[in-house]
């Protein structure tokens, strides 16, 4: 019997445990100036692409998105500017906590959108990215990890804290990875630019590649 290649009738079943637009949350904790100044764990350049290419491809799937800053007026500074940029319109909740998950406020805009899936990113990530990924993960939350949109103190404060939420459960990622995983198949036209979009803006060598395809023989994935 021979073997032909056909675009097939319907989709296979995806993974469970994998992201979609529709089942998760985004929750970006802290980044802002005075965190920043101490964090050593990555390039703050790399940094603030990371977070703003994070923020842009949940806007291009609307995942909600939650903002949240401590101390914003007192000591700490305003969000990113680029962040916030990208949520226009949309007023951070500041805290004086430090474990974002013990402000009343935050738990219950998680709760009202019926979510079960979080994903975080935190500046940093052994203070205001430990302690809510744990405090979510014990009350039954499924916890993601924005590795390289987050940071600590020294690189091993960074690793360390993300081993201990590896360890409770939590499922590290990238902002790249996101992204992909939200779009899943090329075929998928409503998303395809903005993708493409993000990721020649803010995906290093991936979006050169991508810019280099274009112009030079009009490439395009999954076309």
């Amino acid at each position: 019997m021979g073997l032909g290649i056909a675009a097939p009738a319907e989709a296979a079943p995806p993974a469970k445990s994998l992201l979609t637009p529709d089942n998760h949350v985004l929750v970006l904790v802290d980044h802002q100036p005075q965190m920043a100044f101490a964090t050593r764990s990555m390039d703050i350049g790399e940094l603030r692409n990371n977070v703003t290419g994070l923020a842009k491809s949940a806007r291009a799937f609307n995942v909600p998105t939650i903002l949240t800053t401590v101390a914003e007026k007192s000591f700490s500074g305003p969000i990113f500017p680029e962040v916030q940029a990208v949520f226009q319109g949309q007023k951070p909740i500041d805290r004086t906590t430090m474990n974002t998950w013990e402000d009343q406020r935050v738990v219950d805009v998680v709760q009202k959108t019926g979510k079960k899936k979080i994903v975080m990113a935190a500046l940093w990530t052994e203070v205001c990215g430990v302690l809510p990924a744990l405090s979510a993960l014990e009350q039954g939350y499924e916890v993601y990890f924005v590795t390289d949109a987050s940071g600590g103190v020294s690189k091993e404060a960074h690793d360390m804290a993300v081993q201990r939420m590896v360890q409770a459960g939590a499922k590290p990622i990238t902002w790249v990875q996101y992204l992909l995983e939200l779009q899943r198949d090329w075929a998928r036209g409503a998303t395809y630019a903005a993708v493409m979009d993000i990721a020649k803006e803010h995906g290093g060598g991936y979006g050169l590649g991508i810019i280099y395809a274009g112009a030079m023989f009009g490439g395009k994935e999954g076309h």
